[in-house]
């Protein structure tokens, strides 16, 4: 059976409106993802060990989420050569839009601003026809 509670989803969007707000309280700076890991991969001067921090902990809470609730975070094994593409596509997606979700979907939004409520408007709409169009397949079943 499926477990529809609405009470980890809450737990964890408040987590990262806490971490996104964190981060723009202590650094200034706005919780994007894709930009984040793009200041470690191509560093400047004095500005990786706040990224490596961040980032860092964002994979230790979503460790910790899985031993956790092992089913919360992902019960079934990818297939690699779907994930890979899916992530080139993302990355892809990043650059193209200037942001991601998280900074666009999370701390734009939340600014008003109307760029970043376009780019979550495509994202939501990209999503939800790839899902469409990937349960027509049978991807994933």
């Amino acid at each position: 059976m499926l477990d529809l509670s609405p009470l980890p989803a809450l737990f964890g969007g408040a987590l990262i409106g806490l971490g996104a707000l964190l981060l723009l309280w202590v650094n200034g700076r706005i919780a994007g993802v894709s930009n984040l890991l793009g200041g470690i991969v191509f560093p400047v001067r004095g500005d990786r060990a706040w990224r490596a921090l961040f980032l860092g902990a964002l994979v230790a809470v979503g460790a910790l989420a899985s031993w956790l609730s092992p089913g919360s975070v992902g019960a079934s094994r990818p297939n690699l050569i779907l994930l890979g593409a899916a992530g080139l596509l993302v990355g892809f997606g990043t650059r193209l839009g200037n942001g991601c979700t998280s900074g666009h979907g999370v701390c734009g939004v939340a600014r008003l601003s109307r760029r970043s409520l376009t780019a979550t408007a495509v994202f939501v709409a990209t999503g939800i026809v790839t899902a469409t169009i990937a349960r027509w397949l049978g991807v994933g079943a």
